[in-house]
């Protein structure tokens, strides 16, 4: 069954759409949860880091100081006139704030890695399946006395596809191209 999505397409199948949408939002929930305080601080200070409040707060901190130290502010004493305090406090800050940032890429790493492995496993499990098709579907050629069901390349398409063999020969073949042998 079809459904129409929010730009007019067709979604085949939309309730399985949805379902695995939704279990993928509360999967997403629940790690979340289990989060130390220490990950939720750093995702924190890492997305305050990144937005634009931040950015406009050291404007607005970094500039008073430069103006003030600069004795462009009347009426306020120089506290800093060469500026190494506020060169200390930047180095500091951004110690922290990479250590955060780092924290903070890491654990979202992570993540990025479980998504790949469960898109790998979804893959060969859809290969697994295809290749089981493509063996049944050759059958009914075949008693069919269809010509194009004992076609070498069929016979090819067959074959369960072993996910070792395929690293093994990126392995080989990366090898290949990064230490070309000398001729």
């Amino acid at each position: 069954m079809a459904a129409s999505g929010q730009n007019g397409l067709k979604v085949p199948n939309a309730q399985v759409v949805e379902r695995n949408i939704d279990a993928l939002l509360e999967h997403r929930r629940a790690q979340d949860a289990a989060l130390g305080w220490q990950d939720r601080f750093a995702g924190r200070i890492a997305r305050f880091a990144g937005s634009m409040t931040f950015v406009g707060l050291h404007l607005v901190l970094y500039g008073t100081w430069a103006a003030i130290n600069l004795g462009v502010v009347p009426g306020m004493p120089i506290f800093d006139p060469s500026f190494v305090t506020l060169a200390v406090i930047a180095s500091v800050e951004s110690l922290f704030l990479s250590t955060f940032i780092l924290i903070n890429q890491n654990r979202m790493q992570a993540h990025a890695d479980r998504r790949a492995d469960l898109n790998l496993q979804i893959s060969l499990l859809a290969e697994h399946e295809i290749t089981r098709l493509m063996k049944m579907v050759a059958e009914i050629g075949e008693r069919m006395n269809i010509v194009a069901a004992r076609s070498p390349e069929l016979s090819e398409l067959k074959q369960d596809v072993k996910p070792e063999h395929v690293l093994d020969t990126m392995d080989r073949r990366e090898s290949a191209i990064d230490h070309p042998k000398a001729r």
